[in-house]
């Protein structure tokens, strides 16, 4: 197993616990494993990429550019700015629902998804588009994006690992008040029809 794998998203999302469950995924398989999160004001909605690399040849726990064989995009933005990473054969997961940044919010500048999808969608080889709103509203909490999105993977098999795989990490490494939840969530992600999103 050897992959590299970067998720993108901003403060609040959970993308660095979907990284921390890919990784300990691996780490459960007897994998190597490296990850390392880059942060820019999290709380208040800034930017938040973690780089996840599984398998012996990973000798650093950062992703070199051009090398990332998956991007997971939890927004749309974040997913395109961190688009260099991506390998020519790779494949990117995004949610479509933008959160918007003061200057778009304001009037000041421009939030256009669809453009940022159509980019997305010619710099990958495979791209799979969701409603990330959507899926949460049917899972009942905004907080399970991070999981759905595991769940969407996994279908997709963009990640190395089974079903059983994941719901065990999440069993080991999540409280059990929030695991009904979080079980949903991947279920919910897993059970997406990928092919009527897929380029």
């Amino acid at each position: 197993m050897n992959l590299n794998c970067l998720l993108a998203g901003v403060g609040g999302q959970g993308t660095v616990l979907a990284s921390k469950i890919i990784a300990q995924t691996a780490i459960n398989q007897a994998y190597p494993a490296h990850t390392s999160e880059t942060i820019g004001m999290a709380q208040r909605g800034g930017s938040v990429v973690s780089h996840v690399r599984l398998g012996p040849k990973s000798c650093s726990p950062a992703i070199p550019k051009g090398q990332a064989e998956v991007i997971i995009g939890f927004e749309p933005a974040e997913a395109v700015r961190n688009i260099s990473y991506l390998h020519n054969e790779g494949a990117v997961l995004l949610n479509a629902n933008p959160i918007m940044p003061v200057t778009a919010s304001l009037g000041v500048g421009a939030y256009e998804v669809e453009k940022i999808i159509a980019f997305a969608k010619q710099q990958a080889k495979k791209v799979i588009v969701i409603d990330g709103n959507a899926l949460c509203k049917k899972a009942g909490s905004a907080k399970v994006l991070n999981v759905i999105m595991l769940g969407v993977a996994i279908k997709a098999q963009l990640l190395p690992f089974t079903k059983a795989d994941i719901i065990k990490t999440l069993e080991e490494n999540l409280p059990s008040r929030f695991l009904e939840l979080n079980r949903k969530a991947f279920d919910i992600g897993y059970s997406y029809d990928v092919r009527e999103c897929a380029k």
